[in-house]
Order: C-alpha cells, then structure tokens, then sequence
C-alpha cells in the first residue's frame, strides 16, 4: 500500500504552510539586512532589549518556583475539583491577553482586592508602571506553559522508582533530589524555556497592566508596537526579525519534547509476529 497521502491533502497541506510561512516571507523580505545591526545597536532598542531579559528570566522563574509545587499538586494529589483548578491554572493559555492585564489592574491596583492590602500591609504603593508589574503580567501568562509540561513530565515518571528508594531508607527529600528531580529534568528544563519564552514575547497583559515605560517596562514587543506607531519601520523589522528568531531557537531546540520517536512497523512482506 501506498504511503503518499492523497493529492488533495498534499494541497490543502501546501495552502497552510502558505498561510503560517508567507508573513514570514515577507517580514523578512523587507528587513534592511544592511543595517540590521546598527539598528538593534541603537540605545533605545538596547533598553528594550535589557528590560525584556530581565521580565523575562524573573517571570521564568518565578513560573519555575510557583509552578512546580503546583504541578505536583496537580499530578500527584488526587482531590475534588481537581479538574476545574486545572482548568483555571491553564485558562492564562487561552485567555486574550488584554483581559489578564485588566485583571491583573483590578486585583492588584490602587484599589484592587490585593492591591490596597498591599500598600497598607507592605508599603507597596503600586505596581503599575513598574518592572515588578510587568514581571508579575508577564508570569501571569507565562506559568501554566511550565505547569502543563511539568505535570506531563510527573505523569510519565515511573512511581516504583520513587517506591523503591523509600524502601530502602531514603527520606522524601532524598528522594525528591535524587530520584524524582533529575529523572524531571528534562521536562523542568522544556518548561522553563517555555514559559520564558512566551514572557520573552508578552504583550498585551504587560502593556494593559504595567504599561509602556522606557526603561522599565517597555520590553521589545512593546518597543516594536511603538517604533511601528512612530513611522519607524526598520526598527520594528529589526526587532521583530530578533524575536522570530529567538523562537525559532526555542521551539526547533524543544521539537523531541513534541514530536514522539516515529514507531516501526513491520512491512507488509514481513511477518507479523503472533502475540
């Protein structure tokens, strides 16, 4: 039999490679090569740069501390409502960015529910237009990235390993670091550069919560937005082509923790052995 798939797949298959492929295409066909690098030299293009890597790495780890213990809470503890707490860790996954920013203003604003027991208890005045804020937004869409991919890694982990080293005298925490965490760390790993990534690139959460701030929470997604309003095309490109980049890095990097080793099946001619 055949393996080529049908004619009309193989088209319809070649229209969506059209449809996700020629944006890129056509980004990359007007970026100014020639000057790329004395664009992205540019300092406000630098600043952007520095702030984007600062959000980004604190609000990775920030989704690394939060969300592992959530992950195993999640994998691990059977309780009622499991799946609708699920539901709510992922939901930032689905959710248009905009609405976590408005959220994130009315929970911890001024006058948010945490926002004034921050300030009265801790001395917070605010945390819009803040790095701390836009560290906080960027979280807010970047953790359950982590936390999916955590718990599958959790879900996948042989229990009788973890059994069989209590059996032998080995405290929880021994086993958490000797058995539990490197056999995870492929996934924490894969997680982590996840949820950084999705942060690297946050937008709409940022900009609604913390705002657009030269220095302080104008990351590059912002930065690109706002040379593009500027009639500065070149530099939006230039940005712009810097994250397409970057993640192209991120998801052909992390492509085996997808895409399942492809199964062998016997050939047609060859014997299927009976079970």
């Amino acid at each position: 039999m055949s393996r080529r798939p049908p004619v009309g797949v193989l088209a319809m298959a070649g229209v969506a490679i059209g449809v996700l492929g020629l944006p890129l295409v056509g980004l990359l066909q007007r970026t100014p090569w020639s000057s790329l690098g004395a664009t992205l030299g540019e300092a406000a293009t630098l600043e952007a740069l520095r702030v984007s890597a600062v959000v980004s790495l604190a609000a990775a780890a920030v989704s690394v501390m939060l969300g592992l213990p959530l992950a195993w809470v999640l994998a691990r503890l059977p309780f009622r409502g499991r799946a609708l707490v699920r539901a709510v860790v992922l939901l930032p996954m689905v959710l248009p960015p905009v609405v976590g920013g408005i959220a994130l203003f009315f929970a911890l604003g001024r006058r948010g529910l945490i926002g004034r027991a921050l300030q009265n208890g801790f001395g917070v005045d605010t945390l819009i237009g803040t790095t701390a804020g836009a560290v906080i937004a960027a979280a807010f869409v970047a953790m359950p990235f982590f936390v999916i991919t955590a718990e599958a890694g959790l879900r996948q982990l042989d229990p009788r390993l973890e059994s069989a080293a209590a059996t032998l005298g080995a405290g929880r925490w021994t086993v958490l670091r000797r058995i539990t965490l490197p056999l995870l760390a492929p996934s924490l790993a894969a997680g982590a550069t996840l949820s950084w990534a999705r942060a690297l690139g946050e937008f709409g959460a940022t900009i609604t919560f913390a705002g657009n701030h030269p220095g302080r929470t104008r990351t590059l997604p912002l930065a690109i937005a706002q040379a593009n309003e500027a009639g500065q095309p070149e530099a939006a490109i230039a940005m712009s082509v810097l994250l397409i980049a970057v993640s192209l890095v991120v998801l052909v990097g992390l492509r085996h923790r997808w895409l399942a080793p492809r199964r062998r099946w016997p050939e047609p001619s060859q014997e299927i052995p009976s079970p």
